[in-house]
């Protein structure tokens, strides 16, 4: 038994640190993007492919770990704990989520190439407003599976909820 609860403390110590992980790919996203945005907003011209690639990469990366690594994580834990109202919360979640990874798709398309870039770059401005709006949503979708999930079923969530019951 001390066996179990050592792998399983293991195991959602390992989720812990991969959500600490993708949240620093965000805070390192959002810092990207807001240098992308100030370049873009004082000095549009200045805006080269490989900046725009930079930003794209982050993107992509970030997107991706959510897709392949996070979520499935997270239905995985939520299974382990047989708790189906976080895994309907997970599915309804999920699905919201595609509406963003479109726009992520649709924008690392429109910058692909350099003579893109070159065709799209007046519409830069109007893009990364979109992916603001996006990505703001995107974020607080993922906070509340995080939250819903991970954080509910985490050691200390466990045993404060313990130590209410009277």
């Amino acid at each position: 038994m001390l066996e179990d609860c050592k792998s399983a403390l293991e195991r959602w110590g390992g989720v812990h640190k991969l959500i600490d992980r993708w949240l620093d790919q965000r805070r390192e996203l959002l810092v990207d993007f807001v240098e992308l945005k100030e370049i873009s907003d004082a000095e549009l011209e200045a805006v080269t492919k490989e900046r725009i690639d930079v930003f794209s990469e982050l993107l992509m990366d970030y997107i991706s770990a959510g897709h392949f690594e996070i979520y499935p994580q997270l239905r995985e834990e939520a299974r382990a704990f047989e708790d189906d109202s976080a895994l309907d919360l997970a599915d309804r979640l999920l699905e919201r989520l595609e509406m963003s990874t479109g726009l992520v798709l649709d924008f690392d398309a429109e910058y692909a190439s350099p003579g893109r870039v070159r065709q799209n770059l007046g519409r830069l401005p109007a893009w990364l407003e979109r992916l603001a709006h996006g990505l703001s949503e995107r974020f607080a979708l993922e906070d509340e599976l995080i939250g819903r999930i991970h954080a509910r079923h985490a050691p200390d969530a466990a045993r404060a909820e313990a130590a209410s019951r009277p």
